[in-house]
């Protein structure tokens, strides 16, 4: 049997307090790699225990075997225990001839779908438990609508604190166009916008920052195609990196060897489109890579929390290529899940999960996305260099909205491309004018500070500098 972790003992506790209140119908949130599924173990253990019967619900059949194995190490008795995926068990509902006590539902930021209503409807007497890391949905509709309670487990801060989850430093650098991204009837970007929307660079500059931030680290890297998968690998390969990629049409065979193969450090980045999200268990990642933009806060804290599995000394790095951060903050900002929980008027602004103002922001040395509390004289916490707190951001329909001109935005991006790719630039940035010795130093410098083209020629002649 598995031994509770107190934030998972409390956890069970608050659920118990409001079933004992009369809600029959409660939403528990706790972050990724939280383990839900031992907790919604023990709790049908519990039930079973009193010859109750218990129903499981889940949509991907990898996470369901996974849960099965859990529920059947926490001792369920599996006489009272039908688990099974939705789309198979909604087709058989009306041939149940066991009514469920208590129905688990895992990932439930899906529970609105038609198929999980129709069992649910089937069972209206029955406790409904409805885990999810994320209870805010991408569609208009919201939890609230089937809902009596819902329980918001211990913070991710809490949890890196106490040792449970690892900390994290977070890298972000924009190759995508955003103005070409279009959202489908589910919310989230379609997938031609993304390939639209994505910068060709990105396949080359995914594996130099790679070297640049997490040299040797097991990599898992998220993108939005087969297509974007296969480049990215081949890329790893080109610099001599082991790499693999999987996606959806790569049998389970293969798919088993090549995970084991990662687990073993055999290979170092695994390229993945949509595999390896929700539930399933990949343990030993240390660095996680975003090709994938998403307006799924679900799908954003799946792939960003993937590698916050602890050891002792870990640090983990999450690098963002697709400036995801803008949208959903850092993994581990605050939000207000019984707000979030709330049905709202879109026409009307809402307060989201993220508070308002200047909460974080990006160092344009090391391109570091840091809390601004985290700020001390000035300086980034990351590399030390100045580091200035950028306009304010503002929460409104689930985005972060950085209150700046275009033109503003437009520049801040050039220059942070030019410190990418241009030595001289990055040896410039932090020195004073004072400390500039050449023309061509001048002229870099007054680019990166958007001076005027002829403020280097100006300060050449007042400094007694010729060209060359």
């Amino acid at each position: 049997m598995y031994k509770l972790r107190p934030y998972q003992t409390e956890l069970i506790k608050k659920i118990t307090n409001s079933m004992r209140k009369g809600n029959k119908k409660i939403i528990v949130q706790s972050p990724p790699r939280t383990g839900k599924t031992v907790v919604m173990a023990e709790i049908a253990r519990r039930t079973t225990l009193k010859s109750n019967r218990v129903m499981f619900l889940i949509h991907r059949k990898e996470v369901l075997d996974q849960a099965i194995k859990t529920f059947r190490e926490q001792q369920v008795n599996q006489r009272l225990l039908k688990a099974g995926m939705v789309q198979t068990l909604t087709r058989r509902v009306d041939k149940m001839t066991h009514p469920p006590n208590l129905i688990l539902v895992d990932e439930a930021h899906h529970v609105l779908a038609k198929s999980y209503q129709r069992i649910l409807k089937k069972f209206p007497d029955a406790y409904v438990l409805m885990f999810t890391a994320t209870p805010r949905r991408t569609g208009k509709q919201q939890l609230d609508l089937i809902a009596d309670d819902i329980i918001v487990g211990q913070s991710i801060h809490d949890l890196t604190e106490q040792g449970f989850l690892a900390p994290f430093d977070y890298y972000s650098i924009d190759d995508i166009n955003s103005k070409k991204l279009k959202k489908s009837s589910t919310g989230d970007y379609t997938k031609q916008s993304m390939e639209d929307a994505v910068s060709r660079k990105i396949y080359g500059h995914i594996v130099e920052n790679y070297q640049r931030l997490a040299s040797g680290k097991q990599a898992v890297v998220f993108t939005y195609s087969i297509e974007s998968a296969k480049e990215i690998t081949k890329q790893f390969k080109k610099a001599n990196i082991s790499a693999y990629e999987l996606d959806g049409t790569t049998e389970d065979n293969l798919r088993s060897r090549v995970v084991k193969a990662f687990r073993s450090k055999k290979i170092r980045a695994l390229v993945n489109v949509n595999l390896f999200t929700e539930g399933v268990d990949l343990p030993d990642v240390d660095c996680v890579i975003m090709a994938r933009p998403t307006q799924s806060l679900a799908l954003y804290l799946q792939f960003s929390m993937r590698c916050l599995n602890p050891r002792p000394g870990k640090r983990a790095i999450i690098i963002d290529h697709v400036a995801n951060w803008k949208t959903f903050g850092l993994p581990n900002s605050d939000r207000d899940w019984k707000n979030a929980i709330k049905t709202t008027d879109r026409s009307k602004t809402i307060k989201n999960s993220t508070p308002e103002g200047p909460q974080i922001t990006q160092c344009d040395y090391c391109f570091a996305v840091v809390e601004v509390k985290t700020i001390k004289d000035g300086s980034c916490p990351m590399c030390g260099n100045p580091i200035k707190v950028h306009d304010p951001v503002k929460v409104t329909n689930d985005k972060l909205v950085k209150i700046e001109q275009d033109r503003q935005a437009k520049k801040r991006k050039e220059v942070i491309d030019k410190m990418m790719h241009d030595d001289l630039a990055k040896r410039v940035a932090n020195k004073s004018v004072s400390e500039l010795k050449s023309f061509k130093e001048l002229q870099v410098y007054g680019e990166l500070h958007g001076y005027k083209k002829g403020w280097a020629f100006f300060m050449a002649k007042r400094k007694g500098i010729f060209r060359r």
